[in-house]
């Protein structure tokens, strides 16, 4: 298995999961001409789309690349009738293949009702499509969901294996670390994050490809546990842990 990364509009990214014989899956097309690009570069047979959700910025090539290349086109179950060109709905535990490439579908409401992560184990690598819910350094606005169901769907993924790897749907990370930095001022696991964010952006690479493991050490709403991050927000060891994740989600929509 190899992951290609896609940048697409203006700061997201899709992905192609290429299994050993070529056959690939697309993880959120956002728009089509960058995908169809990738797939010629790479000199891959797409099979299938794997939608993480509805918005438009991840799928506005769907329709075009579904019906260019006779592709299906994954989603959640309850986003039949919002997610474009949709051939599967999913839920919380099915699977999905390309080749030799199983994905195991993982419900993660709290950005959108309907958000899904694609997480893959193929033994030697681990990796995990997040879209908006899980980003590098951050999480989504909860535009459908509650800070307890983003609460909720975050833990399930910080419990992933702490070497799997997170790809996710923007390019936020160096704003994320600031934002972190704000939170944690003390935590030298966001000082050299943001180090190498700087370094990746300068080279105009992408910083997506964190761990789990990562994720945990710097990441605000992973880090929720935090007695500094809750001093920082004014929140004391009696907060539970939902409202320090309502309250630090309240704070980054503010943040600039």
């Amino acid at each position: 298995m190899r992951v290609v990364t896609v940048p697409c509009l203006n700061d997201n990214y899709a992905y192609i999961v290429v299994a050993t014989n070529g056959d690939a899956a697309i993880v959120d097309a956002s728009e089509a001409a960058p995908v169809r690009d990738a797939i010629r570069r790479e000199r891959v047979t797409p099979r299938a789309i794997w939608s993480t959700h509805h918005h438009w910025d991840h799928v506005g090539g769907n329709e075009e690349l579904a019906r260019e290349l006779g592709l299906d086109v994954v989603g959640h179950a309850s986003d039949e009738k919002r997610l474009p060109a949709m051939t599967r709905g999913v839920q919380a535990g099915d699977v999905v293949h390309v080749g030799d490439v199983t994905a195991k579908c993982l419900h993660i409401p709290g950005h959108t009702l309907g958000a899904v992560g694609y997480f893959v184990d193929g033994g030697s690598e681990r990796v995990v499509f997040t879209g908006d819910t899980l980003f590098c350094a951050g999480c989504g606005r909860l535009f459908e969901g509650t800070p307890a169901q983003m609460h909720a769907s975050l833990g399930q993924l910080a419990r992933l294996p702490p070497d799997t790897r997170v790809f996710c749907g923007h390019e936020y990370t160096e704003n994320n670390l600031r934002f972190a930095a704000s939170l944690e001022p003390s935590n030298a696991d966001v000082t050299r994050a943001r180090e190498r964010a700087a370094k990746l952006r300068a080279g105009r690479r992408p910083t997506v490809g964190t761990t789990i493991d990562e994720e945990r050490r710097t990441n605000p709403f992973l880090r929720v546990g935090s007695p500094e991050l809750r001093a920082t927000l004014g929140l004391g060891t009696d907060a539970d842990d939902v409202t320090v994740l309502a309250a630090a989600r309240s704070a980054k929509d503010a943040f600039r």
